[in-house]
C-alpha cells in the first residue's frame, strides 16, 4: 500500500483558473473576509496545495493501511477530541498535499476508504447521529456525508435523497461500495425534489442533514467554459432562495425536538449566514444550537473564520490546513405547545 501513495496529483496541476469567477470572488470575498481572503485565495487557486483526508470504512476496516499512514505521519482528525464524538469514525489526514489513490468501484466488494475534504466530516459530527434514529440526508449525492453518518452510528432508517438522476446513480454506487447488505436494508434512496420532502413526509425524522446545492467555490474557480461560468455567476443570486426553500421543507420533515444541520462548501455569506438568519427570523419553531465548541475542539486541524452566529461555523483553507470552504449551522425544532405542557406536568 505504501508504494501506492502519491506525493502530489499531477492532474491537479493541469487545472486552469477561470478569470470570470476569480474576479467575482475577489470582489465579494475581499469584503466579506477582509485580510483573510488573500490567504484563502492562495490556497483555492493552487490545487497543488489541496489536501485529502482518508475516511476509513468501519465495515471493511483497513488495518494495514492504518499502520502505513501512521508511519507516514498521518494522524486521526478526532485524536484528542471529546469522548462525545463517535469512536467508530476513523479519518486520517496529513499536513502535506499527499493524496492516496482512489479505489475503483467493484460490484459486491466494499471499499476500505473514502477520500474527502476533511471539513466535510463536520456536518455529520454536528448532527450527532445515534443508533436507531431515523435520519434524512436531503441532498445526498455524491454520498460522502451519508457514508460519514454511517461511520458514526447505525440508523434505524436512513433516507438518502437526490433530485438529480445522474447524481442519484453516483449516490447509489457510493452506498453499494461502502455499506454491507444487512445495513443497506435500512437505507433507502429517493429522487424527490427536496422542496417537496416536507409535505411528502411531515414530522418523520429525528435528524435531517441539508448539504445544500451552492456555488461550490473550488470547482467554480476551475470552470472550463467561461460562458457557463458567467452564467453561473449570474444565477448565483438565486441560490439562497432555493436554499431557504430546502430548509423550510427539511423543517417540515423534522420531528419536534429533532436536530437539523445545514451545510455548504462556499464562503458566500448570502448562501450561509444570511440563509440561516432568514430561517431564524421567519420560523418561531426553530431555535439555534450553539456549536462554537466544535471550532474549539478542531482548531488544531481546521482554521475557522468568524460568522457572528454561535449556531454556525465556517472553515476556511490555509496552507497546511487546506480544508474547506465548509459552512455548518445547527438548528433544533422546538416541541409543540402541547408536548411542552405534557412534559411540565409529568411527575419527577
Amino acid at each position: 500500500m505504501l508504494t501506492r501513495l502519491k506525493a502530489k496529483s499531477e492532474g491537479k496541476l493541469a487545472k486552469q483558473l477561470c478569470r470570470v469567477v476569480l474576479d467575482q470572488f475577489d470582489k465579494q470575498y475581499s469584503k466579506e473576509l477582509g485580510d483573510s481572503w488573500s490567504t484563502v485565495r492562495d490556497v483555492l487557486t493552487s490545487p497543488s496545495l489541496w489536501q485529502y483526508a482518508v475516511l476509513f470504512n468501519r465495515f471493511n476496516y483497513p488495518f494495514e493501511l492504518e499502520k502505513a499512514l501512521h508511519l507516514r505521519g498521518y494522524h486521526p482528525v478526532l485524536q484528542g477530541a471529546s469522548p462525545d464524538y463517535p469512536q467508530s469514525m476513523k479519518c486520517y489526514l496529513s499536513r502535506t498535499a499527499e493524496r492516496m489513490p482512489s479505489e475503483g468501484h467493484q460490484p459486491g466488494s466494499l471499499k476500505k476508504y473514502y477520500l474527502l475534504n476533511a471539513a466535510s466530516l463536520l456536518p455529520a459530527l454536528a448532527l450527532e447521529p445515534r443508533d436507531g434514529e431515523t435520519v434524512l440526508d436531503l441532498c445526498a449525492a455524491p454520498g460522502g456525508k451519508s457514508v460519514a453518518l454511517l461511520q458514526c452510528a447505525y440508523p434505524g432508517y436512513l433516507l438518502c435523497n437526490e433530485y438529480d438522476r445522474l447524481r442519484g446513480r453516483w449516490l447509489r454506487q457510493t452506498l453499494e461500495s461502502f455499506i454491507p447488505q444487512p445495513l443497506i436494508n435500512v437505507i433507502k434512496v429517493s429522487e424527490l425534489d427536496g422542496r417537496e420532502m416536507g409535505d411528502a413526509q411531515p414530522a418523520s425524522f429525528d435528524k435531517v442533514l441539508v448539504d445544500a446545492p451552492c456555488s461550490n467555490d473550488r470547482s467554480w474557480l476551475f470552470s472550463s467554459d467561461s460562458q457557463k461560468a458567467a452564467c453561473r455567476i449570474h444565477q448565483r443570486q438565486n441560490l439562497p432562495v432555493l436554499q431557504v426553500q430546502l430548509l423550510r421543507s427539511a423543517i417540515k420533515a423534522l420531528r419536534p425536538g429533532g436536530l437539523l444541520v445545514y451545510s455548504t462548501c462556499t464562503l458566500s455569506k448570502a448562501e450561509n449566514q444570511d440563509v440561516i438568519s432568514e430561517i431564524l427570523t421567519s420560523d418561531s419553531s426553530i431555535v439555534p444550537v450553539d456549536i462554537s465548541g466544535i471550532a474549539r475542539t478542531f482548531s488544531r486541524d481546521f482554521t475557522f473564520a468568524p460568522t457572528e452566529q454561535k449556531c454556525s461555523l465556517l472553515v476556511i483553507p490555509e496552507k497546511g490546513k487546506a480544508w474547506g470552504p465548509m459552512y455548518v449551522a445547527k438548528l433544533k425544532k422546538g416541541l409543540s405547545a402541547r408536548k411542552r405542557q405534557g412534559e411540565l406536568c409529568e411527575p419527577c
